[in-house]
């Protein structure tokens, strides 16, 4: 159990998964949770549902918070950042605003202490990847802290170069909204085929799952799997074949790499400009 009081500017989606998370998992209590946003029914809406505190003051949420989560969309930060005043010295401040790095947010609070973080959709239910990384001026004590919190939404990744944010943002921060496009993609084939879609639906998901924890467990590389159910001048062959004379390699490798340098963008940005990151204030 975390003894540590904790607020959450931005009330948004990955911070109300942080809240579930550590509620549900008993790491902290309720009366150790503030969530701050200028929306007060969002606000209310959390009280009723966690038991926690809200406001729409952000200056008086960090006052007495050990740890300051920072989860508002990236083009707001900068704004944000100028109401946050009173963050105690010691205190921890996360981040999971995407393309934020340490640097821009220690000097917009003129605080040292940073943990930047990118997690992604699936920590709403637990089942999250989250790459984080530390400064130098956070101690021992407040690393655990922040893995035990980032721990809330599934697996963390400790990386020394923060430099690996920006990598993970486009590899598995945006990565569910790959696998949900071609979740839709093939659904869709099934329904064009002749499938009802809720028939439809259910092969895909359980195929994707199954597929997924059969990697896993394997331990193989993924082309000596994709090879075992590809026989010579079958079914899946043919269909590999069309795939990869459409491009569909080169396609997500592309995509990656634009999410990648739209990431960093992102750190560079005024306020105002800049698409959706993880992050979010409601």
């Amino acid at each position: 159990m975390l003894n540590k009081r904790i607020a959450f500017i931005g009330p948004g989606v990955m911070a109300e998964a942080m809240i579930a998370g550590l509620l549900n998992q008993k790491l902290s209590k309720p009366q150790n949770l503030t969530a701050s946003g200028p929306r007060a029914e969002r606000g209310e809406e959390l009280r009723k549902k966690y038991g926690i505190h809200v406001t729409t003051d952000n200056a008086a949420a960090v006052q007495e918070a050990d740890v300051v989560v920072l989860s508002v969309k990236p083009q707001r930060l900068t704004e944000v950042m100028k109401g946050l005043k009173g963050i105690r010295p010691d205190a921890l401040v996360l981040s999971i605003i995407a393309g934020a790095s340490m640097k821009k947010i220690s000097a917009g609070l003129k605080h040292k202490a940073i943990v930047r973080s990118m997690p992604n959709t699936p920590g709403q239910i637990g089942e999250g990847i989250t790459v984080w990384a530390a400064s130098k001026e956070v101690s021992e004590e407040q690393r655990g802290l922040a893995q035990t919190i980032l721990g809330a939404l599934g697996a963390e990744v400790y990386v020394e170069d923060e430099s690996y944010l920006d990598m993970a943002t486009a590899l598995s921060g945006s990565g569910p909204a790959y696998v949900f496009l071609f979740t839709e993609a093939l659904i869709d084939a099934g329904v064009h085929m002749g499938f009802p879609r809720r028939i439809a639906e259910q092969l895909v998901l359980q195929t994707i799952k199954g597929s997924a924890d059969f990697y896993e467990q394997a331990g193989r590389h993924p082309a000596t799997l994709r090879n075992q159910v590809t026989s010579p001048g079958g079914t899946s062959a043919e269909a590999l074949y069309y795939l990869e004379k459409a491009g569909f390699r080169t396609a997500i490798s592309r995509a990656v790499w634009a999410a990648y340098q739209r990431s960093l963008e992102l750190g560079k940005e005024k306020p105002g400009h800049g698409p959706d990151g993880h992050a979010e204030e409601e």
